[in-house]
């Protein structure tokens, strides 16, 4: 017979968990329960898992009574630095409570004791009881706990500590991890330990001298001085920690042990009546009928007050109705329910992430919530030699029979980041249109409210429901599998629910639309560009290699110059990529003024700030020399080594991903690999573009928007000096250096002044401070104000237009482009002064910024059209670049292919909306992209 098993679950640390992984969530009275929701479920896991064990179970959820506790007594600053709970979270806390107790699980705390303190009890009696004990933490301190039959499972990592791991991970066995946890100290629970003494520094004193006191009563022998003077000058600060961080383990037992017994069945309408309250939908479901009933029940309780219109009851997500396909017959059956419903939610599942790389191993279709089913096409039973196909549809035959359905103009297809399934099925022949993006509604709804628009938080946030993850069907580490070889029950559960989840998403946020005001942001720029966009990636750019080898050859040779020059400043070589070394070159060695320790790392800042910083120093030059290794390892690192690597085998070519919905003003981003953000400033960064070249037989072009914020902000801000001089064509940065440097009309404006002009121009515009101002012009804060104040004096409108979107955006939260996009800016709603700034800095930005955006989309959709109709049809558009579009042009087109482009993009603004000021257009054309400008 086994042991019986107590499960001890360090209920902070789940719910911190469970606020920072899932979105703001409300339940049905508006109350906020996105950590409620997640804390259930992860317990609801952790229950299931308990009652299915062959040990009789014992499982209680122990929580802190307050922010006070004993140790508070010892040392009144104890926890001082703990910040205040996020406001959401903090009418959460009760819920919680009874969301335990709806589990029938008891919830333990103390007055006065500490959570840590009630686990070490309840652990040590629960051991004293022949018990097994697993406490469910991620808490570093309740590791002092660990021994044969108690170990600690960190749901954060998914991993167990036991002995060998506790000293893995800290270098001393669990016996000793309070001696060494009061030498680090902790700034979070505010216990001081000795400044400067990390984990591995306290792990080695304490196994060479035994223990703490061996440490304390021997430090004559410790052989670092700094170490040993700084032990010597903490001591009583030492003692006070180990008494701090040492774990009470004798607390009264209230409830007793025995009441841990997990019962052998749940309380289920209590349970279920507690879930339809706060509207969980998908963890009823898996209470049946109980839950049904519930949901029924609070759904009738709120339709009483409720308005006519309120949709009606969900359907819950039941995994085993979802359907697998491996007959034409069925196939078509489904094909037909969808033309029926004139609406199909749409998924691939495929063997990677690149999408023009991926192989299709089968889709999922959704014509109606809760009904789906999944279409296998390439799925294997077994590995390697041994792998056989399995049951299932040939992938000729069944991408035949949807194409028709895929491209039928009468039906709608939904799709979640669609712009990656197009790829996969034009790959295959297949094109999807028309179509509905669920992750664009979204981000057209929630930009800047949202970090991210994923499906799964999607689900979480509209539908209450978390999806099966990957990892739960595939595995993880060196265990995961691929998709294919997923056998095709969890498969179907897992891609159909995606397709459900999709077609559900779409009936929550695409009624949205119109009300929050925001349909020509996604009709006009976002749901057309995705095409677009698809030609783009599967065209690539050609990469000429052998320049890549050659440049990092360079850059290896500068950084190893570089490296030498710096180490004959230090006096002795030393890592420069070691922050913590650098600092103490830079600081301690060489002595510069104005080092600065981090209270979280006790190491001297380094950045970049802090290194122009000292290279503005008389005696900076090391820091100069630095700045200039990282640009060139930089370079080397993420550009001429990795693009040699990313360069696709079957196309010779590298294909960017452009990313939708990250920022949100609209601005596409450019990953794997990212080529926005090739640097332009210095001649290192601009080197790479030449990398980036033409095929045989045909030129890049390079179509830029001349100063297309500045003119935005003209016509925004009604600001007619500027408007007059852009119609007469005049250089912008010549007049404002002409009017803030006191200068004739007619006088020569020098580099210098133009240069610092156009850095006035495009700072105050985005709402910098004389601070900022003064730091990129290298002059003091006074000098700085001036100018700013001199700048508002000739372009009052700019003034003007600052303060009205600051009042604006301080009412409402959010701010509109010229199209409509929505941006929000929940920062204007914090209580730190400077948070408030930023969001409205970033207002200021965002409408000018966000316009910009939405115009080069504008451009971009017509392009393709535009140069079909003017007969240039081996013209194909490559990337997008902030202002920038750039071409692959054949020879013959060169000439009259610029005339089309600049049309298009001069013209991308209207018909809708028609601007006080022309967009210029400026055009290179080269053998590389470096050519190009």
């Amino acid at each position: 017979m086994t042991a019986p098993h107590l499960t001890l679950v360090d209920g902070s640390g789940f719910i911190f968990r469970a606020y920072h992984r899932l979105p703001p969530l409300t339940d049905p009275q508006g109350v906020p329960v996105g950590a409620v929701f997640g804390f259930t479920a992860m317990m609801w896991n952790l229950i299931e898992a308990a009652r299915k064990s062959p040990e009789d179970d014992y499982l209680a959820v122990i929580l802190d009574a307050g922010k006070r506790s004993f140790r508070h007594d010892i040392y009144a600053e104890y926890k001082a630095n703990r910040p205040d709970p996020p406001e959401d979270l903090l009418p959460q806390f009760p819920l919680i409570r009874d969301a335990v107790r709806a589990l029938s699980v008891p919830c333990i705390e103390r007055d006065m004791i500490e959570a840590d303190d009630l686990i070490a009890s309840y652990a040590e009696a629960g051991i004293a009881a022949g018990m097994s004990v697993t406490i469910v933490s991620s808490d570093k301190d309740l590791m002092q706990l660990v021994r044969p039959g108690l170990s600690l499972l960190d749901t954060m990592q998914n991993k167990r500590f036991g002995e060998a791991e506790v000293l893995e991970k800290w270098g001393v066995p669990a016996a000793q991890l309070g001696d060494l946890l009061a030498l680090m100290g902790d700034s979070v629970d505010n216990v001081p330990g000795v400044p400067g003494v990390g984990p591995k520094t306290a792990a080695d004193l304490i196994k060479e001298f035994g223990s703490l006191e061996g440490v304390l009563g021997n430090l004559e022998a410790v052989k670092r001085p700094k170490l040993r003077e700084a032990l010597a000058a903490n001591v009583e600060a030492v003692r006070l920690s180990r008494v701090l961080v040492d774990l009470k383990r004798d607390c009264a037992l209230d409830p007793p042990l025995e009441a841990l017994k997990l019962p052998e069945s749940q309380a289920q309408e209590v349970l279920a009546d507690f879930l339809a309250k706060h509207g969980f939908r998908s963890l009823l479901a898996k209470l049946g009928t109980v839950g049904t009933a519930a949901a029924d029940s609070a759904k009738a309780t709120r339709a009483a007050s409720a308005p006519p219109s309120e949709a009606p009851p969900a359907v819950p997500f039941d995994h085993a109705a979802y359907e697998t396909v491996t007959t034409v017959e069925r196939l078509e059956d489904w094909i037909a329910d969808a033309r029926k419903a004139g609406v199909v939610a749409f998924d691939t599942e495929t063997s990677a992430l690149d999408a023009m790389r991926a192989d299709i191993v089968g889709f999922s279709l959704a014509t109606a919530p809760g009904r789906a089913c999944y279409v296998p096409l390439a799925h294997v039973s077994g590995e390697g030699l041994y792998a056989e196909p399995v049951a299932q549809l040939d992938k000729a035959v069944a991408l035949a029979a949807v194409k028709p359905l895929l491209e039928d103009p009468s039906v709608l297809k939904v799709g979640q980041n669609l712009k990656y399934d197009l790829i996969v099925m034009r790959r295959l022949g297949v094109d999807i249109a028309p179509f509905d993006d669920t992750m664009l509604l979204s981000y057209a709804l929630d930009a800047g409210n949202h970090n991210s628009h994923g499906m799964d938080e999607l689900s979480v946030r509209h539908l209450s429901h978390t999806p099966i993850s990957f990892k739960e069907v595939a595995g993880t580490g060196k265990g995961q599998v691929s998709f294919g070889q997923v056998p095709l029950d969890r498969a179907t559960a897992y891609a159909a629910e995606d397709a459900d989840v999709t077609l559900r998403l779409h009936g929550a946020l695409k009624p949205r639309l119109a009300d929050a005001q925001v349909t020509r942001a996604y009709e006009w720029c976002d749901r057309p560009l995705v095409p677009v966009l698809a030609d783009m990636e599967m065209a690539g750019i050609k990469v000429d290699r052998a320049e890549l080898a050659r440049l990092s050859a360079l850059y290896a040779a500068e950084i190893e110059r570089l490296e030498g020059e710096v180490h004959a400043l230090a006096g002795g070589a030393f890592t420069i990529g070691s922050p913590k070394q650098l600092g103490e070159v830079l600081f301690d060695r060489l002595k510069l003024p104005g080092g600065k320790k981090s209270g979280k790392s006790g190491q001297y800042g380094t950045d970049v700030t802090e290194l122009e910083r000292l290279a503005a120093l008389p005696e900076g030059g090391i820091a100069r020399l630095v700045l200039d290794w990282r640009q060139n390892s930089k370079l080397r690192s993420t550009y001429t080594e990795a693009l040699q690597n990313q360069i696709n085998p079957d196309t010779g070519r590298v294909h960017t991903s452009f990313s939708m919905a990250v920022a949100s003003t609209g601005r596409l981003a450019s990953t794997d690999p990212n080529l926005q953000n090739i640097p332009i400033r210095t001649e290192l960064g601009r080197r790479i573009r030449y990398a980036f070249v033409a095929e045989a037989g045909h030129r890049i072009m390079a179509a830029d928007y001349n100063q297309i914020e500045l003119r935005l902000m003209a016509h925004i801000a009604d600001v007619p000096e500027l408007k007059a001089a852009y119609a007469a064509g005049q250089d912008i940065h010549a007049i404002t250096a002409r009017q803030l440097f006191g200068l004739g009309a007619d006088a020569a404006v020098d580099r210098d002044q133009r240069g610092r002009a156009k850095t006035i121009n495009f700072s105050i515009i985005y709402g910098i401070s004389a601070f900022g101002l003064a730091q990129r012009l290298g002059i003091d804060r006074g000098e700085a104000a001036r100018f700013i104040e001199r700048y508002f004096e000739q372009f009052p409108g700019i003034q003007r237009y600052m303060a009205e979107t600051t009042a604006f955006v301080r009412e409402h939260g959010f701010v509109r482009t010229l199209y409509g996009r929505r941006v929000n800016l929940p920062l204007i709603r914090s209580k730190v002064m400077g948070e408030r700034q930023f969001a409205e800095r970033a207002a200021i930005n965002a409408i000018v910024q966000g316009t910009s955006a939405d115009i080069i989309k504008r451009a971009m959709i017509r392009m393709g059209p535009a140069l079909k109709d003017a007969g240039c049809r081996g013209t194909r558009m490559l990337l997008q670049v902030h202002d920038e579009l750039v071409f692959e042009v054949p020879d013959d087109e060169v000439e009259w292919v610029q005339p089309v482009i600049r049309a298009v993009m001069a013209g991308a603004v209207g018909p809708a909306l028609e601007l006080s000021v022309p967009l210029g257009v400026e055009i290179g054309v080269g053998a590389s992209w470096g050519d190009a400008h």
